[in-house]
């Protein structure tokens, strides 16, 4: 049922999943903040909510304008049962931001094996990334992904090297400027995200371990599949598939990283394991097992999410 729903990519598609989003987001800030809210607590959920959608919307651009999957819309629906697996991920602004931050570099970078203005892309990719840094320092190893892109299809230009470091200076005289205007403070606390945690104290409850080991099970799956099916991809598309690797790759460094983490920094996976989960569908030509795997996921998200909710 629910893979043929979803087999093609129709607008209802899309409608139904932004839907269930902003009813399980509101769920969620319900049960977390109550209806006592201040106008500019309303005006932060809406935001939140809004950069939540545009982030679904972004994941299915990306995909589709590249080629990441044929026609159908599994990227879109796994995208928002990762998220409703990790309830908290709903609330929390500066993640989702980041995360935004993140996808948008990474729209510029998978689209360079069109070989259109590589040195535009490059900057912006490296313009974004560095401003999720701002938020959370470790997303800086995400320019990682922008020099692999270089070796993979720029790197006889010497000019494609410097880019990334225009970029870092124009970032920091921006923060810096703007820091000075607005928030001196800035300048002393951003140091103290600066600091290697690889401790896992918060994730705590038994339901976020569940959580936690579901999605580590998918990802796993994904990740083992993609290397398996890579080979088989148009050539053209190969260097795509390859940077989505290493996007998942690296947001799994950014996790356990990150000081003070929870399981919602997990986030920075999510698109990569959602697109590679998908092309594994794809492979798949028995029915009954691709919707099996999708029920047992969806089933096992909502009931998580609402036992995260108790």
């Amino acid at each position: 049922m629910i893979t043929s729903v979803f087999s093609k990519s129709r607008p209802i598609n899309y409608i139904i999943v932004t839907l269930l989003l902003i009813v399980c987001f509101s769920l969620y800030q319900f049960r977390m903040s109550g209806l006592d809210l201040s106008g500019l607590q309303i005006a932060e959920k809406i935001g939140i909510l809004l950069l939540l959608i545009g982030s679904l919307l972004l994941t299915n651009f990306i995909t589709k304008k590249n080629g990441l999957s044929k026609d159908n819309s599994y990227t879109f629906l796994l995208f928002f049962l990762f998220l409703i697996l990790f309830p908290s991920t709903l609330s929390d602004l500066k993640l989702i931001l980041a995360n935004g931050f993140i996808l948008l570099a990474l729209r510029r970078l998978i689209s360079m094996h069109s070989m259109i203005t590589p040195k535009e892309k490059i900057f912006d990719a490296s313009l974004w990334i560095f401003a999720a840094s701002l938020i959370n320092f470790w997303c800086i190893l995400f320019m990682l992904l922008v020099f692999v892109s270089i070796i993979l299809h720029v790197s006889r230009d010497y000019r494609n090297w410097i880019i990334p470091f225009i970029a870092f200076f124009t970032v920091v005289v921006l923060a810096v400027m703007g820091a000075l205007a607005f928030y001196p403070d800035f300048l002393k606390e951003y140091p103290n995200q600066i600091v290697v945690d690889l401790k896992l104290n918060d994730i705590t409850t038994v339901f976020q371990n569940v959580a936690v080991a579901i999605y580590v099970l998918v990802a796993l799956v994904a990740f083992v599949t993609m290397l398996f099916i890579l080979q088989s991809k148009l050539s053209n598309l190969i260097s795509s598939y390859r940077k989505v690797i290493f996007a998942f790759i690296i947001g799994l460094a950014v996790f356990f990283l990150t000081p003070n983490k929870h399981n919602s920094y997990l986030i920075y996976t999510f698109v990569p394991v959602a697109i590679m989960l998908t092309n594994y569908l794809e492979t798949i030509k028995k029915f009954w097992v691709k919707e099996g795997i999708v029920a047992v996921l969806a089933i096992a998200s909502l009931v998580t999410y609402l036992l995260q909710l108790i």
